[in-house]
């Protein structure tokens, strides 16, 4: 994993969003939309109205682009953020909602597993000749299956 602690602006102004991205492995328009969802705040912007960020701003859209890759809601991310985000956030109230979060994948695996057994099932049913005779049909068609 790409560390970004060392990454700094290159001009003494700020990074353009084109340098945040590249960076920050977040895609230009997923951080303008950050921006117009209040995710993260509105950054400084020359006369001309370029965006421009700094350090800390890389180091938040890090912090979301991995919390995003770690299946976190944005809703969830917002809490996360407003708790201090990377810097302050209180660990028990971040393990709060992780722990939250967790429960919520273990779910959804459970779910899958179901669902990948059924499917498994009716694809070993399946003799693959002709459509009159096919389970996998069978359950994914509500007229077949009555």
């Amino acid at each position: 994993m790409r560390q970004f602690t060392s990454s700094r602006p290159k001009r003494s102004e700020g990074m353009p969003i084109g340098e945040l991205s590249r960076l920050s492995g977040v895609n230009i328009e997923t951080i303008r939309y950050y921006e117009r969802i209040k995710i993260v705040p509105a950054p400084l912007r020359t006369q001309s109205g370029r965006r421009l960020y700094g350090g800390t701003d890389l180091r938040v859209l890090a912090f979301i682009r991995r919390s995003r890759e770690l299946g976190f809601s944005l809703e969830e991310i917002r809490t996360l953020l407003r708790l201090g985000g990377p810097e302050k956030a209180s660990c028990r109230e971040v393990r709060e909602i992780a722990a939250h979060h967790l429960e919520h994948i273990r779910a959804k695996l459970s779910n899958l597993i179901k669902l990948e057994r059924l499917l498994a099932r009716t694809v070993s049913r399946c003799s693959g000749r002709t459509a009159p005779d096919c389970p996998v049909l069978d359950i994914l068609d509500i007229q077949r299956s009555k």
